[in-house]
């Protein structure tokens, strides 16, 4: 039976991470590096692409799993009727190249049989290695890759699965440690797997200590805190969008893209959720990240970058794999790396501007290149762009686009205003004057007291939600409100708001098929709603969000409410900085006045 994109749990250790099933089944894991190619990839495909099992002989889902406390450990247990027993996994934090996944089988009752099954397929499952055993161990290589596996029991098999059978018993423990290294350099010691273990759970412990955040929803922040930390490349900081690529947003869909990449977009709100929870150095190192990548020329400015600042990530499609259940193409980088849009610029700067306003120190070579920036967009906040959807069709002038280039003027004002930066001040308020009056006049369909997706459009958008967050309009501004009635009466499909009709203006979007519901989006809903007075609305609708998350606490990027399916890449980490957003705007305000329509609070 297939799993579903939420039967999976994450385990990772800063550079790369892999997904574990409620079948005992590690079906995705890319070393060295989160965007390396697979050596597990039956995830997009079947067994054939790569897995490693351990599980009861008898097979079958979990009886439940969890992680320890506030950690990546993953704890997997299953009740059976000759005993109980318990898988843990975990990839212990590493300062050096070689990768450990370290998996522990421990009898909890009775004498359970279990098997371990392994095939490893380098290339995203294309490349077979050489395999050899020595010791009851193996080794396998191919190319630049290398791994190898220790045991506590003889592992046998033949030149494509490693396999093993043994019973454990309560209170017996059984370990295997996988190590990858490079082909061309030695052999590692592998880890001590007791010890690793210790050394993950001490890590995750520390570090969720410095947390700052003492709301309502203490367990679910931290989750996503956590997950957000786990798609940390540590190496430069840069925090990736997910660590798959080409999981549906549409079960049998094209709609399936390559994440494991650095989205410029995402700075200020996982700026905003790091600074705002206590994670300075987080946040510092993802703002140093963002400065080393947009350094250059501004007209090379890219919307999305390689986990390292590398500007390089050809698109290509995995022909050989049939996709998750069917959902092909499988696509390995990102094509929309070459696209215009416009709204990336004002993200940099407003992204750049909270960081200062926040206290992190003021570095006159990052001013400099503001002001590059600023330059740029002056010359070309006026054209037409694909937008924040990365749309793959005709360019048009998206509302959203539009307001984030006057942030990003706005932005360059108050650097002057409130810090003393040097720049033409008087140039840049004419510009954002000039741009705001644009779009009250262009974006704003006066009749239905809305602003819509494009100059021109009858379409709705949810960016359209982040107009008052940036400052463009106040929270209590009739169009701000109208806009918000407006999305939830035409984009909320069963509760959860999509993120614009593919459909409208005969195609927005240039890509076809279906797709669910964006969990930011709705993320987004909970702040306007809260923003516009409808608190307890906002309140009722993320707890609705939260019963979204796995069992784990783990968020894709997409949601169908039809058939209670999480969709898309997964973890996605602008759903859980969402959520992590809406959680502290939420515990930090107060009601104010009398919310009409939910009934007050």
């Amino acid at each position: 039976m297939a799993l579903r994109i939420e039967d999976y749990g994450l385990i990772g250790d800063l550079h790369t991470a892999a997904l574990v099933g409620r079948d005992g089944s590690i079906d995705w894991l890319c070393l060295p590096r989160f965007d390396s190619p697979s050596c597990f990839a039956a995830l997009l495909g079947d067994d054939r692409a790569g897995f490693w099992r351990i599980s009861p002989s008898a097979g079958g889902m979990c009886t439940r799993r969890r992680y320890r406390g506030d950690s990546l450990i993953l704890e997997t247990e299953w009740d059976t009727p000759e005993g109980s027993v318990r898988v843990i996994d975990a990839m212990p934090p590493r300062p050096q190249t070689a990768a450990d996944v370290v998996r522990v089988v421990e009898g909890l009752s009775g004498r359970v049989p279990m098997d371990m099954t392994m095939r490893i397929r380098f290339g995203y499952g294309k490349i077979e290695p050489w395999i050899r055993r020595f010791d009851g161990h193996l080794s396998a290589v191919a190319g630049p890759d290398a791994a190898w596996l220790d045991s506590d029991v003889r592992v046998g098999g033949d030149h494509r699965i490693s396999s093993c059978e043994f019973p454990i018993e309560a209170g017996e423990r059984v370990s295997f440690v996988l190590t990858h290294e490079l082909s061309h350099e030695p052999r590692p010691t592998a880890s001590d797997p007791d010890a690793a273990i210790a050394e993950a759970e001490r890590f995750w412990h520390e570090w969720i200590q410095r947390i700052d955040y003492k709301g309502r929803w203490p367990e679910a922040v931290r989750r996503s805190l956590i997950t957000l930390k786990a798609l940390t490349y540590v190496p430069t900081g840069g925090i990736l969008a997910a660590p798959t690529t080409s999981l549906p947003e549409h079960i049998g869909g094209v709609r399936n893209w390559d994440y494991r990449y650095c989205w410029l977009r995402d700075a200020t709100f996982t700026l905003q959720a790091l600074l705002g929870t206590g994670y300075i150095t987080e946040a510092r190192e993802w703002r140093e990240w963002l400065l080393r990548a947009v350094a250059g020329d501004p007209s090379d400015l890219q919307i999305v970058y390689g986990l390292d600042g590398s500007h390089w990530m050809p698109e290509y499609t995995a022909d050989w794999l049939s996709g998750y259940e069917n959902s092909a193409p499988v696509r390995i980088g990102n094509d929309a790396s070459g696209q215009f849009q416009l709204d990336v610029w004002g993200e940099i700067l407003d992204g750049l501007h909270v960081a200062r306003s926040a206290g992190l120190e003021v570095d006159q070579d990052a001013w400099r290149l503001q002001q590059a920036l600023l330059h740029f967009l002056e010359g070309n906040w006026s054209e037409p762009d694909e937008g924040l959807w990365e749309v793959r069709a005709q360019r048009r002038h998206f509302v959203h686009s539009k307001v984030l280039a006057w942030a990003g003027f706005d932005r360059a004002v108050r650097a002057v205003e409130q810090f003393g930066l040097d720049g033409p001040v008087d140039r840049w308020r004419t510009l954002r004057d000039r741009i705001h009056s644009e779009v009250c006049e262009r974006g704003f369909d006066a009749d239905r007291g809305t602003f819509t997706q494009f100059y021109g459009s009858d379409g709705l958008d949810a960016s359209l939600l982040l107009i008052p967050q940036v400052g463009f309009l106040p929270w209590d501004d009739p169009r701000v409100v109208g806009t918000v009635e407006a999305l939830q009466r035409e984009l909320c499909r069963e509760g959860f708001l999509q993120r614009y009709d593919p459909f409208a203006d005969g195609g927005v979007d240039g890509v076809p098929g279906h797709e669910g519901s964006f969990l930011v989006c709705s993320f987004w809903l909970v702040d306007a709603l809260g923003g516009i007075g409808r608190r307890r609305e906002a309140v009722e609708l993320f707890e609705r969000l939260l019963e979204v998350r796995n069992d784990l606490g783990l968020l894709a990027e997409e949601y169908d409410p039809a058939v209670g399916r999480q969709l898309g890449n997964f973890p996605q980490a602008y759903s859980h900085v969402g959520l992590v957003n809406a959680a502290r705007r939420l515990s930090e305000s107060e009601p104010s006045g009398r919310d009409v329509r939910a009934g007050g609070d």
